[in-house]
């Protein structure tokens, strides 16, 4: 018998899960980074200390960056990747992510139709990074961090954070999909 014909593997790993299994299994992985990291979920900030770590690789200096001119953030640059449970956490949101794409058979490299989409691409990725680190965080650090702490500003996260999605499809359709 073929691993893709077998019940459980197309249950678990080819057909899609729905909202709710999502919705448990976020909370129930929230819930254990809060109890072993004593910190909510994000994303977002080890990607500065994974920058910082690269500028003092090649000599250069981050004790003038506002970041890490703080306690916490001079803790950050303290530890190594593998001591450090955000970064840790985050190879496993790219390796998990990279292994239920090649499971469920859906990994492909897409043609490039243009050079449009490449810029729209790259200065989507510039504007949402820029702006996750100006919110203190992304979707997960700034919106579900921030609501499942009783958080005000993840409500407000969230209000801006469609309001841009939907401003974001409509210029997407617009000016680079044609």
């Amino acid at each position: 018998m073929k691993l893709s014909s077998n019940k459980y593997y197309q249950t678990w790993f080819k057909n899609p899960w729905t909202y709710v299994t999502g919705a448990i299994l976020l909370s129930i992985f929230q819930l254990v980074t809060i109890a072993t990291t004593d910190g909510a979920w994000g994303v977002t900030g080890p990607f500065a200390v994974w920058g910082a770590w690269v500028v003092q690789a090649f000599g250069g200096s981050v004790d003038h960056w506002y970041f890490f001119s703080t306690e916490s953030g001079r803790a950050a640059l303290d530890r190594t990747f593998l001591t450090d449970p955000a970064s840790v956490r985050n190879l496993g949101v790219i390796i998990g992510a990279l292994l239920a794409t090649l499971l469920a058979s859906q990994f492909k490299f897409k043609k490039i139709k243009n050079l449009r989409q490449v810029g729209a691409a790259v200065f989507g990725g510039l504007l949402m990074g820029y702006g996750s680190r100006i919110a203190f965080g992304c979707n997960i650090g700034a919106l579900y961090s921030g609501i499942s702490n009783l958080s005000v500003s993840g409500w407000v996260f969230a209000l801006f954070m469609f309001a841009g999605a939907f401003v974001g499809s409509k210029l997407l359709v617009k000016y680079f999909m044609q």
